[in-house]
C-alpha cells in the first residue's frame, strides 16, 4: 500500500510539473502571437528571436500551437482536478486564461502594467500552494509564503525583460511598469524582488528550524548580487539579455536548492 501511495504522489507531482511547463510554453507562444499583431515585436526587437516576428512560423501556425499546448495542459490537469476538486480546476483555468490575456484579449494585462503582479502570483504562491494542495488536500500558510520565493524572482525576470523593451514598448502603448514609471523605478523593483526572494528562506527556516538545509538556496545570493550590480549600474539594451538569462538560472537554482533542502531537512535530523 505504501508503494502504491508513493507512486500516486509521484504521478501527481509529475502531472503538476508537466501541466506547469505546458502552460508556460503555451503562454510564450500566445505572447509571441499577440505581441506581433499589436506591433510590439518588430525588427527593432532587442530580445531573443521570436518565431512570428522573425518569420520562422506563420501567425496562424503559432496560434494553433498555443491552442494545442494549452489543450495538452488541460489533459494533464484532468487527473489533478479529480484529485483536488474545484480549487485545482479554478487554478488551472485562471492560469491558462492569464497566459492568453497577458498580451491578448480586449484588456491585455502586460499592456496595462499588470503583468508583474500576475507573474508574482501565478509563478509564486498560486503554483506552489496549488501543487502542495494536490498532494496533501489541505492548504498551508507556509507553502503560500514559500511560493513568493520563485514568484519574486520570476517578477524580477519579467521586470528585466520590460526594462530592456521599454523604448519599443513606448511606441506601441504597451504600458509596462518600465514605461509607466521609468527605468529607475524598475531597476529598484528588480533589486527589491531579488533581495526579498533571498531573505524569505531565512524567515521560513526560523519558523521551522528542522528544515535548515533549505538555506542552501542562499547560494543563489552571489549571482543575485551580480544581477543587482549590473541592473543598478545602468545596463540597458541587448546587454540586458545576459541579465535576463542569469535571472532565469537563479530562479531554477534557487527553487531546486530550497525545495530539496526543505524536503530532506527533517530526514537528516531523524
Amino acid at each position: 500500500m505504501a508503494i502504491s501511495d508513493g507512486l500516486f504522489h509521484l504521478l501527481s507531482c509529475l502531472l503538476c510539473l508537466f501541466a506547469a511547463i505546458l502552460i508556460q510554453i503555451g503562454t510564450n507562444f500566445s505572447n509571441d502571437y499577440y505581441d506581433f499583431f499589436k506591433g510590439a515585436d518588430t525588427s527593432e526587437r532587442l530580445g531573443p528571436k521570436r518565431v512570428t516576428q522573425s518569420g520562422l512560423l506563420e501567425p496562424d501556425a503559432v496560434k494553433q500551437l498555443f491552442v494545442i499546448v494549452f489543450g495538452m495542459a488541460v489533459l494533464c490537469g484532468f487527473f489533478l482536478v479529480l484529485r483536488g476538486g474545484w480549487a485545482i480546476l479554478l487554478i488551472g483555468l485562471l492560469s491558462i486564461a492569464s497566459g492568453i490575456l497577458y498580451t491578448g484579449g480586449p484588456f491585455p494585462l502586460a499592456y496595462h502594467g499588470l503583468g508583474d503582479i500576475f507573474v508574482l502570483l501565478f509563478f509564486g504562491p498560486i503554483a506552489v500552494s496549488g501543487t502542495y494542495y494536490v498532494q496533501a488536500l489541505q492548504w498551508n500558510e507556509l507553502t503560500i509564503l514559500a511560493g513568493f520565493i520563485p514568484g519574486l524572482t520570476a517578477t524580477a525576470l519579467i521586470a528585466v525583460n520590460n526594462l530592456r523593451d521599454a523604448p519599443t514598448d513606448t511606441k506601441v502603448a504597451k504600458r509596462t511598469l518600465a514605461v509607466r514609471f521609468g527605468e529607475n523605478f524598475v531597476r529598484r523593483e528588480i533589486q527589491f524582488a531579488l533581495i526579498l526572494s533571498a531573505v524569505l528562506p531565512i524567515l521560513l527556516v526560523v519558523n521551522r528550524p528542522s528544515h535548515w538545509p533549505a538555506l542552501l538556496s542562499l547560494l543563489a545570493l552571489w549571482p543575485i548580487l551580480g544581477v543587482i550590480k549590473m541592473v543598478l549600474s545602468g545596463t540597458k539594451g541587448k546587454e540586458l539579455n545576459v541579465v535576463l538569462g542569469t535571472t532565469g538560472k537563479i530562479l531554477l537554482i534557487q527553487s531546486l536548492l530550497f525545495s530539496v533542502g526543505w524536503v530532506v531537512g527533517p530526514a537528516l535530523l531523524d
